[in-house]
């Protein structure tokens, strides 16, 4: 029997190429900012930015504060860019942790600027222009006088100016790259001609790098592709390599006669009598409640249905078909066994969702393993902890007097 309920193996072999791939179609001129944002896509963001430290990207990408936070204290050293937004109180320990911050908006900025004059050090911003994401970001007409303002700041540094298009897929998806390219370009000729840009430009991202969208011009974020999932890109997809692969074992075995009912609200009837098997894993570690009675898992290299209701904390599958099961023996979900495999995108697939639900599911309780070169390796813990904060600053938001 294995020694956890439910892991995830991460081939940190398999990120490394996945990187080289993403890095032979950019060019030596590009620099790669690899996005570990929500638990790397649920990779164990930890262990997966200090490998691609040692794989040589130039910085970092995250959602939010607390997940650059997380990074430096376990010994990250290389830029960090918070994507999204910075609230008021998690400024203070962002300045103190030179992390740089995506701003989106005039009173971003404002904040920023003043915060930074009452701690004394310089905010490393990059400048988001809403070309059609419609989300985040300034609209392209502000984008100028924002500019312009950083530049006048002794306060602030601009490390970029950004954009994030909105599209995912291959199919009809060219044109909306050009028209969100043109209105980029747009706001960078302004800026050149009056002298305004700093630090990278960048826009692309593991689609855009894919379906070949131009200019990448100094940077490109790279998430999903990383971790060798790449959704609407047929064949490319096949370059890279699935870095998760999900686990987990078989714990009880019951014979049940035909008519018999499983799971809640008893959605699924024996046809015939069967053997049905229970995982010690559902919904909380990553087996989304819509593969209720539609989904497949791996076992002595031969495809299990999955019957009944996903719940919380169990998944029961009909193991009917397959000789010799017996307790403890090895489920793969997400992963190859034998000749089979199931890949994330067949499950997104079975689930009616995006591939990039289906790593970020996996919880908390599922043991992450990390592998490099057939050997075991296990994420570095937390060198020190995280610098005391400066002395309160009255005025600034998250400085407590």
């Amino acid at each position: 029997m294995d020694s956890y309920r439910a892991w995830a193996d991460i081939d940190l072999d398999a990120l490394e190429h996945n990187l080289e791939v993403i890095r032979e179609r950019a060019g030596d001129n590009v620099r790669l900012l690899l996005v570990v944002k929500a638990d790397a896509y649920g990779h164990g963001a930890v262990a997966i930015a200090h490998h691609a430290v040692r794989c040589g990207v130039s910085a970092l990408g995250v959602g939010t504060s607390a997940e650059a936070l997380e990074l430096r204290r376990a010994g990250i050293c290389i830029p960090l860019l918070v994507l999204g937004t910075v609230v008021d109180e998690e400024v203070v320990a962002v300045l103190n942790h030179d992390i740089q911050i995506g701003v989106h908006s005039t009173s971003r900025v404002v904040m920023l600027e003043e915060a930074a004059r009452k701690l004394d050090c310089t905010a490393r911003v990059h400048l988001n222009v809403d070309t059609g994401m419609g989300r985040l970001g300034v609209l392209p007409a502000k984008a100028p006088e924002l500019l312009q303002r950083i530049k006048e700041s002794e306060h602030l540094e601009l490390a970029g100016i950004m954009t994030h298009f909105a599209s995912l897929r291959k199919a009809g998806t060219e044109s909306a790259d050009n028209e969100q390219v043109e209105r980029f370009e747009s706001v960078l000729a302004q800026a050149r001609e009056h002298d305004l840009l700093g630090g990278w430009i960048h826009a692309a991202n593991s689609s855009a790098v894919f379906r070949g969208t131009s200019p990448l011009y100094d940077a490109i974020r790279i998430g999903i592709a990383a971790y060798g999932i790449l959704p609407g890109e047929g064949q490319q997809a096949q370059l890279l390599k699935p870095v998760l692969s999900l686990r987990s074992q078989v714990i009880f075995l019951k014979d049940i006669p035909k008519g018999s009912t499983v799971g809640y609200d008893s959605t699924w009837v024996a046809p015939r009598d069967s053997r049905i098997g229970t995982l010690p894993m559902g919904y909380n570690d990553g087996v989304v409640w819509s593969l209720s009675n539609r989904g497949q898992v791996l076992i002595r290299g031969h495809r299990a249905p999955i019957v009944g209701r996903v719940s919380m904390d169990y998944t029961t599958v009909d193991l009917t078909d397959i000789p010799g099961v017996d307790v403890g023996d090895k489920v793969t979900l997400i992963g190859r066994d034998g000749d089979d495999e199931i890949r994330i995108e067949d499950i997104s697939r079975w689930a009616g969702t995006i591939p990039y639900e289906i790593t970020c599911a996996v919880g908390k309780r599922v043991e992450r393993v990390f592998h490099a070169t057939s050997i075991k390796y296990l994420p570095r813990p937390a060198r020190t902890p995280a610098p005391a904060p400066r002395e309160p600053v009255a005025g600034v938001p998250g400085s407590v007097t």
